[in-house]
């Protein structure tokens, strides 16, 4: 009795999961589960339209894995820019869902969203989550660092204490605790000017800000500047 009393209660919790909720009423535009294999072990082949940035920041040395069904990550040492992963990715309002493993209390999973036809901001950027071991980092890059403006000033260290504040506030941060090692399920939620993360169907945060509302996502990039393990991606439209 005790085993089928807790089914019953496994099965309540996935049938009330966002995850499940989000299936039920969105398109699924892309789904990758990676069960295949690469044809050699030099360079990157992660397929299925996925692109990484390993030719031009890192010399072409390998630093996308497919193995044991997964994609396993991790930045070369000569590389020169975290570890890009990218695939097309078209909606306005959506939703993304992926498995992940952080191996190391300092590694980090970025999924940084773009759209390399708005010139107004550096390479695209709109705005990124970032999942670690203790915290989750929600940032409008559109309306943020990456307005060309405000990355050039930046860069010559000219901001004044106005365009400081003003970058400051386009950024979100919510503690965490997860357990590196561990598979956890990730979700993130666009609608309108809103983003919402949960990790295993819970909440974890929720941001407003103008640069989410733009109306064409055209791209993920998975942004790593160490390590991550990715699975089973799905991306809805919603």
């Amino acid at each position: 009795m005790k085993t089928t009393r807790y089914s019953i209660f496994a099965l309540g919790l996935i049938l009330q999961s966002p995850l499940l909720r989000a299936a039920e009423t969105a398109t699924l535009i892309f789904s990758d589960d990676f069960e295949r294999s690469e044809s050699q072990e030099k360079t990157d082949e992660p397929g299925n339209g996925w692109g990484t940035n390993s030719k031009a920041r890192a010399g072409g040395n390998k630093q996308v894995d497919l193995k044991d069904g997964a994609m396993y990550i991790a930045m070369h040492p000569t590389a020169d820019h975290a570890v890009s992963v990218t695939h097309e990715a078209e909606f306005q309002n959506g939703v993304v869902e992926l498995r992940f493993l952080l191996e190391n209390e300092k590694d980090t999973l970025g999924l940084d969203f773009a759209d390399l036809k708005l010139k107004e901001v550096h390479a695209g950027h709109l705005f990124k989550v970032t999942v670690g071991i203790r915290k989750v980092d929600i940032d409008d890059l559109k309306t943020g660092i990456m307005d060309l403006t405000l990355r050039e000033q930046k860069l010559a260290n000219t901001l004044t204490p106005e365009q400081k504040k003003l970058i400051a506030s386009k950024k979100k941060t919510f503690p965490l605790k997860l357990e590196s090692g561990k598979w956890y399920g990730l979700r993130v939620a666009i609608s309108g000017d809103r983003v919402t993360v949960a990790i295993d169907g819970q909440d974890v945060g929720s941001f407003a800000s103008e640069g989410f509302a733009h109306p064409t996502k055209r791209m993920l990039r998975l942004a790593v500047p160490k390590q991550a393990v990715v699975d089973d991606v799905k991306i809805y439209s919603e």
